[in-house]
């Protein structure tokens, strides 16, 4: 080794030893008499100390050589220090170096390693091998390291075994698109980088794997945004004989074991709510749930009186603001200018206000008496001081827009603690939902999903009505996981695949395999993946999962560092057995 010790390790108990360290220059503060280094590895900072009085004039010639992030080792001994640092572990010593060897010299980097960097996201992400020597990059990489062996723990712990499904697979249609990759040997032909292992691992289902789970790279070629990157990783999991409530049961255990063993926090109770709960109640399958403010709908109260904006509304609905009576004109205006906004769609915003008197003073008043305005605070449950806030449209549109509101009121009203975790699993999805475009039913989750037993008859009939029997799990707003009980019968299988309109020799030819297996004696089987990404961001605080990753893309889908994608030659063209149009290949040559 070309260390004896690390650079975070060394504490005053160690004074007197002889240590050798190794690592890059943070500092150097250069006093004449005196010189001080900060020297800096993966854990920690150490400061050197060379002394005039008793150092070889060679030596601090050397040192005075260095330049920040020069690779060096040095050879000293731990001495006391005078001016201590409390904000590190080592502030107490320091080494009193007797040899320095310059392993690399360095030039000046585009932007300071430091906590807190002078340099911005695109050039950061150019020099990602530099960003990552900063402690808050290294941290969340540490942070996914922990998450990755504890998650490896549980899953063994509960007879889990981790299997391999391969990378180069077949295109489906279902789903986001895929990234496929030209056969040479096979011209003309394609696989494709897998969106998920579904289809393997319930191929193991029936290989009677019974407990698989796989980290796993999963790759979708859709519009990216902060909590999306077109290479991914997912705890991908699946059990045989089981309910959905084993499946939700162990999985539960899964993420409070996390939360115990990374966060050193209690998860609490996890709620159950249906699909249709959540979406009347919050507008959306993924509720935060760690504030109140829930939707109350005001058709019967609001509707009649002469207001065509609510006459005319196909819903009319809104949420109560506790204590926010008080919030000026300004206030009022600028939520109504974000509601407003073309991301959200509201024509416009109706506001009342329960005055600490008992008056209700609103935006309407000329159409609603004081009366009127009660009416919607008994239906809303305000009360002095509080402040209801009112759209109205189409039923769907509405939800979405007030959905939004809601969280933004969360946000500013300081509702969303960062330190505080609600976690709930959402079931009862719709098994289908129609698409207006290709005119037929598309899989809510994906085609392979169960309908709940009770309504496995009205695929057919009534195929809009069908409930799958699958559930995510969400956690302060955010979808971390999902996953379903999966069809295990080849006949139900041929029947979900017609409600989605596939002809029998589509089909046979995206399925055959699978619906092959499935007449070898398919056991019950069900399962989830959890978007270990987006978890990693959940648990260090950060809405973006690009903080995660070692080396990401950014929102264009672009390796700046590396330059990619990038165009390929024209033998290589060739080779493949791909034509391009003229203008590309200019473009390439």
């Amino acid at each position: 080794m070309l260390r004896t010790h690390n650079c975070g390790e060394l504490r005053l108990n160690d004074k007197g030893k002889n240590v050798t360290l190794a690592g890059w220059v943070q500092r150097i503060r250069d006093k004449g008499g005196m010189i001080w280094i900060d020297l800096r590895d993966r854990y920690g900072i150490t400061q050197l100390a060379f002394d005039e009085s008793r150092t070889a004039k060679e030596l601090l010639a050397t040192a005075r050589k260095l330049g920040r992030e020069f690779v060096i080792r040095v050879t000293g001994e731990v001495i006391e220090r005078f001016s201590k640092n409390d904000k590190i572990p080592t502030g107490d010593i320091e080494i009193d170096v007797q040899q320095l060897d310059i392993l690399n010299e360095s030039k000046t980097p585009p932007f300071t390693i430091e906590d807190e960097t002078d340099g911005g996201e695109e050039l950061r992400m150019k020099y990602r091998y530099l960003d990552i020597r900063r402690n808050p990059v290294r941290s969340n990489l540490e942070l996914r390291h922990r998450m990755l062996q504890q998650t490896r723990q549980y899953l063994d712990s509960q007879n889990f075994m981790e299997v391999e499904t391969p990378f180069l697979i077949k295109s489906t249609p279902e789903g986001a698109r895929d990234f496929v990759v030209p056969s040479r040997i096979h011209q003309g032909e394609f696989y494709a980088l897998p969106q998920s292992p579904q289809t393997f691992k319930q191929l193991l289902m029936v290989s009677g794997i019974d407990r698989y789970f796989q980290i796993v790279r999963c790759f979708r070629d859709e519009d990216l945004r902060a909590d999306r990157q077109p290479e991914f990783t997912q705890i991908d999991c699946e059990m045989s004989f089981v309910t959905r409530d084993d499946v939700l049961e162990t999985f539960e255990g899964l993420i409070r074991n996390l939360f115990e063993n990374i966060k050193r926090k209690e998860l609490g109770t996890v709620e159950r709510m249906s699909y249709d709960h959540a979406m009347k109640y919050y507008g959306t399958d993924k509720p935060d749930t760690r504030f109140d403010m829930k939707f109350v709908e005001l058709n019967n109260v609001a509707k009649g009186k002469g207001f065509r904006v609510f006459d005319d509304a196909e819903l009319v609905i809104g949420i109560c603001a506790k204590g926010c009576a008080g919030w000026s004109r300004k206030q009022l205006d600028k939520l109504t200018d974000f509601v407003k906004r073309p991301q959200i769609g509201a024509k416009g915003l109706v506001y009342v206000k329960y005055n600490e008197d008992g008056s209700l003073k609103s935006s309407v008043d000329k159409f609603y008496s004081q009366e009127d305005l009660r009416t919607w605070a008994e239906e809303m449950k305000a009360g002095p001081g509080d402040l209801m806030l009112v759209l109205s449209g189409e039923k769907d549109h509405t939800r979405k827009a007030l959905s939004e509101m809601r969280l933004k009121m969360g946000d500013d009203l300081g509702l969303k603690r960062p330190d505080e975790f609600k976690a709930l699993w959402v079931v009862d999805f719709p098994l289908l939902e129609w698409d207006e475009e290709s005119q037929r039913f598309h899989a809510m989750h994906h085609p392979f999903t169960s309908p709940v037993p009770e309504d496995m008859e009205k695929l057919e009939s009534d195929p809009a009505s069908v409930k799958a029997n699958a559930y995510d799990m969400v956690i302060n707003g955010v979808e971390i996981g999902g996953g379903s009980i999966r069809i295990h019968d080849r006949s139900l299988q041929q029947r979900m695949f017609r409600a989605l309109g596939f002809t029998e020799e589509e089909a046979k030819t995206q399925f055959g395999f699978l619906m092959d297996a499935f007449e070898y004696g398919a056991p019950p089987h069900g399962g989830i993946a959890f978007g270990f990404d987006r978890l990693c961001a959940l648990f260090g605080g950060s809405d973006s999962i690009r903080d995660y990753i070692a080396f990401p893309k950014n929102n264009a889908g672009r390796d700046v560092m590396i330059d990619s994608p990038s165009p390929i030659s024209a033998e290589q063209l060739e080779e493949l057995g791909i034509a391009l149009k003229p203008k590309i290949l200019n473009r390439i040559s």
